[in-house]
C-alpha cells in the first residue's frame, strides 16, 4: 500500500485533470456504471467525524473510504486545520487497499473541481466575475478551478475576518494577476458577480434573495452536514436548484433546511449533477435564471481524485510503502485443513 502526504498529493493531483475526472465520474453515474456512494457520521466534542464511501469504475474498479474529522473551532482555538483525515483507496475487485493519503488536499481540490463542472454547464458563458464568501482553503482551490472553465477577470472577497480577505486578495493578485478586492459585506461582494461561491461553516443563512442578481450561478459548498446552513430558504425557493446528489443534499445540504421547513419538496429540484452532465436534463434554460448548486461532496469525487493520485504516484515511484502483513494463501489453506 502506498502512503502519500499532503505535499505529495498536491504534486500528483492537477486541477484540470481532476475536473475532467470528476466530470467523467458523474457521467458514468448517469450511464448506470458502478458508482455507488454513501455517507455517515458521528458527533465529536466540538465537531463531527464523517465517513464517505464510494465505488467508481474508471481505469480499474476502485472503491474509496474518506474519513474526516471536521472541527470548525480548530483554527482559532488550536491553530490546527478544521478538516483532518485520510482517504483510503481500494481495488474494488479484490478488496486490497492500494493507497492511503492525506484527505485535506483531496477534499479541497475535488470540491472545487465539482463546482467547476457545475459552472461549466450552469454559469453564464461569459461569466467573468466571482464573489468568494469565505476566504479559506476552499476559496483558493475554487479560483484555480473556475479559471479552467470561465474567463474570470475580477474577484470580490468577503470574510468575517477582514485580514483573511485582504491576504487572500494579495495572494491572488500575485499568483494569478487577477483584479481582486475586498468587500464590506456579503451583498457588496455578491451583487456585482456572475458567480458566487459560499464556503463558510455558518449555521445561519449568509446569502439571501437581496444578495444576488438574475443570471447568477451560486456554488454553495459549506453545508456538508445537517447543522450547516448558507443559503436562505426564500433564495432557494426563487432559484433553480441543482444538487450534487439529491438524496444526500436532502439529508445534509442547504436543501435539507428548505425541505424541513416545508417550503420545498425534492421534486422541486431540477436535477442532480450527473443528469446535467449527461444531458438528460437541461441545465440553464435562460440567462435570467439564478441557479444554486447545492454541493455536499459526493464520494465518487474522492474516488476520481484518489485514483489520479495513486496512478501518478505509481508512475513516478513516489510515496512510502506499507505492508499490512497479508499471509500467503498456502498458510491459510493449511490453517483451515488443520482445523
Amino acid at each position: 500500500m502506498v502512503v502519500l502526504d499532503s505535499s505529495q498529493v498536491d504534486r500528483l493531483l492537477d486541477m484540470r485533470a481532476c475536473i475532467d475526472a470528476v466530470e467523467a465520474a458523474f457521467r458514468a453515474r448517469a450511464a448506470g456504471a458502478r458508482s455507488e456512494s454513501a455517507v455517515t457520521g458521528v458527533e465529536l466534542e466540538g465537531g463531527k467525524l464523517h465517513a464517505k464511501l464510494a465505488t467508481l469504475d474508471a481505469k480499474r474498479f476502485y472503491a474509496v473510504a474518506k474519513i474526516n474529522a471536521n472541527m470548525p473551532n480548530n483554527p482559532a482555538r488550536l491553530r490546527l486545520p478544521a478538516i483532518q483525515g485520510v482517504v483510503v483507496l481500494f481495488d474494488a475487485t479484490t478488496g486490497a487497499p492500494l493507497a492511503v493519503m492525506d484527505s485535506a488536499r483531496i477534499t479541497a481540490i475535488r470540491t472545487a473541481a465539482a463546482s467547476a463542472v457545475a459552472a461549466k454547464y450552469l454559469a453564464l458563458p461569459n461569466a467573468a466575475s466571482v464573489a468568494m464568501i469565505g476566504c479559506g482553503i476552499q476559496a483558493r482551490a475554487h479560483v484555480d478551478a473556475l479559471l479552467s472553465v470561465r474567463p474570470i477577470r475580477r474577484l470580490r472577497a468577503y470574510d468575517l475576518d477582514p485580514a483573511t480577505a485582504h491576504a487572500f486578495c494579495a495572494e491572488l493578485r500575485s499568483t494569478h494577476g487577477l483584479d481582486c478586492s475586498t468587500a464590506s459585506g456579503v451583498s457588496d461582494a455578491a451583487l456585482g458577480s456572475a458567480i458566487v461561491v459560499t464556503s463558510t461553516p455558518s449555521r445561519e443563512p449568509v446569502l439571501g434573495t437581496h444578495d444576488v442578481r438574475p443570471g447568477t450561478f451560486v456554488a454553495a459548498i459549506g453545508a456538508d452536514n445537517e447543522d450547516k446552513h448558507e443559503i436562505s430558504v426564500p433564495l432557494l425557493q426563487s432559484s433553480v436548484i441543482v444538487a450534487d446528489d439529491i438524496e444526500q443534499c436532502a439529508r445534509l445540504g442547504d436543501l435539507h433546511h428548505a425541505i424541513a421547513s416545508g417550503a420545498i419538496a425534492r421534486s422541486d429540484v431540477r436535477a442532480s449533477l450527473d443528469q446535467i452532465v449527461s444531458g438528460d436534463v437541461a441545465g440553464r434554460t435562460n440567462d435570467g435564471e439564478i441557479i444554486i448548486f447545492d454541493s455536499t461532496g459526493v464520494a465518487i469525487e474522492d474516488a476520481a481524485a484518489a485514483a489520479i493520485v495513486y496512478e501518478n504516484a505509481r508512475a513516478a515511484g513516489m510515496g512510502a510503502t506499507l505492508e499490512l502483513g497479508r499471509r500467503p494463501m498456502a498458510d491459510l489453506i493449511s490453517d483451515q485443513s488443520s482445523s
